[in-house]
């Protein structure tokens, strides 16, 4: 069933578990994370970056999602990642996207909020929930890139602010992840998360999570983190199982095999997130 990211986040906010948002990009990714959250019987959200409306198409990647989604037996929420682009953001309100994130972490503080406020009040009337970022992410994620000297940590007291003026559904904050592959081993601000959680009282994001430990993403959940975005763990798995299929089937031309393997790769990372999330079982 299609619901608003509110509508899942909210309940793992109140019983203290965290939900995987996993970024698609075709069909294929699509049946491999519900076929995923119905095994496992968890809840889902499904979430596509600007590039890979770009890719997909805007119409095309949602009447795939939401198709799939409303034939589930299990909550699915179609989210926007990282919306940096006004006019994106309003046409996926307008073709069927149950969530939105503004990311208006390049702008200054005042503005964040002006922008993100505009954005709570459109997107509420219409059901549709809205994730904002405070703070600033590094690494490479599609159409963002933050270097490292440019990240920054989310304030508490900025986020409790930010929030209380916003009116934002959840936040996403930065406490020492990044997006794409971790050069070292990352080290999470947990005091820092406990802290802004304390404040805010909503649920809380955690972007760049492919390649955290399992014992850190857990004890990130323990302290209110509801929200955990996977892209690049996902885009590894379709690598290693297409070079596999290439390298052991060099005469396989039918696309139809090809991906299936793949599909099975995202398959079961799919499932290891949601049981280390604590979301299996809970839809």
């Amino acid at each position: 069933m299609l619901v608003s990211g509110r509508e899942i986040l909210q309940k793992a906010h109140k019983e203290g578990y965290a939900v995987g948002a996993f970024n698609t990009n075709n069909l294929e990714s699509t049946k491999a994370m519900i076929q995923a959250a119905e095994e496992e019987r968890s809840p889902i959200i499904i979430q596509t970056s600007q590039s890979a409306i770009s890719y997909a198409g805007l119409e095309e990647i949602s009447m795939i999602v939401r198709l799939l989604a409303e034939k589930a037996s299990i909550p699915v929420a179609l989210h926007l990642d990282h919306g940096t682009d006004w006019d994106v953001v309003m046409q996926c309100l307008r073709h069927g996207w149950t969530s939105v994130m503004f990311d208006g972490s390049k702008y200054a503080f005042d503005e964040n909020i002006a922008i993100t406020k505009q954005i709570v009040d459109i997107a509420h009337p219409m059901g549709v929930s809205v994730e904002a970022e405070l703070g600033k992410i590094g690494g490479v994620e599609d159409h963002i890139v933050v270097d490292e000297k440019d990240a920054t940590m989310t304030d508490p007291a900025e986020a409790e602010e930010f929030v209380k003026k916003t009116g934002v559904d959840y936040l996403a904050i930065a406490i020492g992840t990044a997006h794409g592959v971790y050069k070292g081993v990352p080290k999470l601000d947990f005091e820092r998360i406990d802290e802004i959680k304390k404040r805010i009282q909503i649920p809380v994001v955690l972007h760049g999570a492919s390649g955290i430990s399992i014992e850190d993403i857990q004890k990130a959940v323990s302290l209110g983190v509801n929200k955990i975005n996977i892209d690049t763990e996902l885009r590894q798995a379709f690598q290693e199982a297409t070079h596999k299929v290439v390298k052991e089937t060099p005469d396989l031309y039918d696309p139809r095999k090809m991906l299936a393997p793949t599909t099975e790769a995202m398959k079961a990372i799919v499932k290891g997130k949601m049981r280390a999330f604590g979301s299996s079982g809970r839809a």
